[in-house]
């Protein structure tokens, strides 16, 4: 993989480079010590991937993330040193289209591939994504409901660009809204208590970790919070399960929208937001098999047109919608 460094320190940018080492398959292309810098370097060269700095002079990782996805779009991953004071600015990248976050390698640890390979797990997770790897076959659903009663639920699947959309879907919803609501975002674990918060901040509503065995419920917006799939079960309750382990996508969104097809024993909508790659399109397809409604973010609001794209092609949504025409839908089809 072609690899782009952007950071504005020594000692950051050569951990990164000896972590990258130890993949022969990786080349690091060029390196830049500010955002504005790389925002060129990428318009003349633009890399296979960009392991991005948050704090920087000039232009920082965020603002450069912003620009790069709008002019020369390639996969990005934060990387920096403190994620606890930067939870903010991390979700703010995100939301611009960068695709995951992780800490710089420590230089002298003890086990420096063991340093390493959180760094080199991210960017085999993610050569998988751009590679466009075609979705695996899936068992269908069980037969539908015969008597569904009148729980609500709005099982919402987001990834590159999520959390800022997630952001402004959330904020034109009241905090009465009548149904459940289940978030499912490819963030890693260490950043899902973080982004809830942030969420909750942002939108004024009650933003927290799904928990084992808790069933959805109104009044609450639940975040899958683990690397594990978050699914619905047969009881009408939630569960984190390491299955299907080869599933690139941790936790996937197809695997959540399934159960709800399968278990979900009331009124329901499927939302797929903004993100690279496939995950979520064979979902939402058996979510509207069931006779629920679906919906898929347009392609102008979308941070990056991959995930809804793939919906849309598989005929998965039975509406197409901007960003901010999401909410007030949700309020039309579930009324107080």
């Amino acid at each position: 993989m072609r690899i782009a460094i952007v950071n504005d320190m020594p000692l950051a940018v050569e951990a990164l480079r000896r972590a990258l080492a130890f993949e022969p398959a990786h080349q690091v292309i060029w390196v830049a010590s500010n955002g504005a810098e790389a925002v060129q370097r990428c318009a003349e060269y633009t890399p296979d991937l960009i392991l991005m700095d948050l704090i920087m002079p000039i232009m920082d990782g965020v603002e450069a993330t912003r620009r790069i996805m709008a002019e020369t779009p390639c996969a990005i991953v934060i990387v920096t040193v403190d994620r606890q004071q930067n939870v903010h600015r991390v979700f703010e990248a995100m939301g611009h289209g960068a695709l995951d976050v992780v800490d710089t390698p420590a230089i002298g640890a003890g086990n420096a591939q063991e340093a390493a390979a959180p760094l080199l797990r991210k960017i085999l997770n993610i050569g998988w994504l751009i590679g466009d790897k075609a979705p695996r076959a899936r068992p269908a659903p069980s037969s539908p409901r015969s008597s569904p009663s009148r729980q609500r639920l709005v099982a919402i699947g987001s990834s590159a660009g999520g959390p800022a959309a997630l952001e402004v879907l959330l904020k034109g919803l009241p905090r009465d809204f009548s149904a459940a609501i289940v978030l499912v975002q490819h963030v890693d674990q260490v950043f899902a208590a973080g982004m809830a918060e942030w969420l909750a901040s942002a939108s004024g509503l009650d933003v927290r970790l799904a928990r084992e065995g808790e069933p959805p419920q109104s009044g609450a917006v639940l975040l899958a919070g683990t690397n594990h799939h978050i699914r619905l079960l047969k009881n009408g309750t939630l569960a984190y399960t390491a299955e299907p382990v080869n599933e690139i996508y941790r936790p996937s969104i197809d695997v959540f929208f399934e159960s709800v097809a399968s278990y979900w024993n009331g009124d329901a909508v499927g939302v797929l937001l903004t993100g690279m790659g496939r995950d979520g399109a064979q979902g939402l397809k058996l979510m509207r098999q069931q006779g629920y409604l679906t919906i898929a973010q347009d392609q102008h609001s979308s941070a990056v047109y991959g995930m809804p794209k793939a919906a849309a092609a598989i005929d998965a949504a039975v509406e197409i919608r901007p960003l901010e025409k999401i909410a007030p839908r949700l309020l039309e089809i579930f009324p107080k």
